[in-house]
């Protein structure tokens, strides 16, 4: 899947798009999207990154994303044995159900309060778990109902964290938006070849010093460290597929197996020596 500002396209009628346990750990997926997301994950512990809110969960996690909120994939990084539901929730749902039933008020609250992002705990976390991992056994009604269940309990719960003290505010104009689009959509395209910073300061039709500007102050990293971190994450994905560490390194658009071993390290905690025993050890553990 290609890191981008994700367009979730409405392909049926439904106010709801179910995602039965994705995969994606292999990738530093950073997005936004204009619908809501409910988010539960079971059998990892790693990063939760939501706007500017960074902190760690351990063994599971549930947490509630309003609209434009960027994220980070829940399971970035994790080689565990682990399992994702991933609800979103489209703009439809609130304008054309909730809005109109008083009766749902309180939902439409819950909702309202995603715009702070919500982590969920306890039995609350446990309970709508459990409802999430039935959803894509449903019949379309009772697919329906067990969504307003579990709204309905995330509604009454007050076992939460809001991750924002405000709501939180996407910065990004239509004209950024494309703009960061066209630049993800090259590093997906190119990683594997050679990039330079004149060269993408050239496709925004920017100066090299007003691009490095303005890439910091779009994304809290250089162009370089966003780079870097694209890259490692593909060669994560090479490494647990069996590549050896030179064949990661240069597959994935590195060109200095020295500079590989220190980036791979600063980003993941470990050299690539390290990460792939690690996996292998854990792949080959007798149950």
């Amino acid at each position: 899947m290609k890191i981008q500002l994700e367009t979730i396209s409405p392909n049926t009628k439904s106010p709801f798009r179910l995602l039965h346990d994705p995969k994606l750990n292999h990738l530093f997926y950073w997005h936004f999207h204009p619908e809501l997301e409910l988010v539960y994950i079971e059998g990892a512990s790693a990063k939760r990154h939501v706007g500017n809110h960074i902190s760690e969960y351990q063994g599971s996690d549930l947490v509630l994303i309003g609209a434009n909120i960027p994220h980070l994939n829940f399971d970035h990084g994790v080689t565990t044995d682990y399992r994702k539901e991933v609800l979103h929730f489209k703009t439809s749902f609130r304008n054309n159900i909730l809005d109109s039933l008083p009766e749902l008020q309180q939902i439409d609250r819950l909702l309202d309060l995603s715009k702070y992002g919500i982590a969920f705990s306890g039995k609350t976390k446990e309970e709508a778990g459990e409802l999430m991992k039935r959803l894509h056994l449903l019949e379309p009604f009772d697919y329906f109902m067990c969504i307003m269940q579990l709204l309905r309990l995330l509604a009454k719960s007050n076992e939460f964290e809001l991750l924002h003290k405000t709501p939180f505010i996407n910065k990004y104009s239509s004209k950024e938006q494309k703009r960061i689009r066209k630049i993800y959509a090259f590093i997906d395209e190119r990683y594997q070849t050679k990039i330079s910073v004149d060269e993408v300061a050239a496709l925004c039709n920017l100066t090299k010093p007003a691009f490095c500007r303005y890439y910091k102050k779009a994304t809290g990293n250089t162009f370089i460290e966003f780079l870097n971190q694209y890259r490692i994450s593909q060669a994560k994905r090479l490494l647990l597929k069996g590549k050896n560490v030179s064949e990661a390194c240069y597959d994935c658009g590195f060109e200095s197996l020295s500079y590989f071993n220190r980036s791979f390290k600063k980003v993941t905690g470990q050299n690539p020596s390290e990460f792939k025993n690690t996996y292998s050890s854990k792949k080959n553990r007798p149950e």
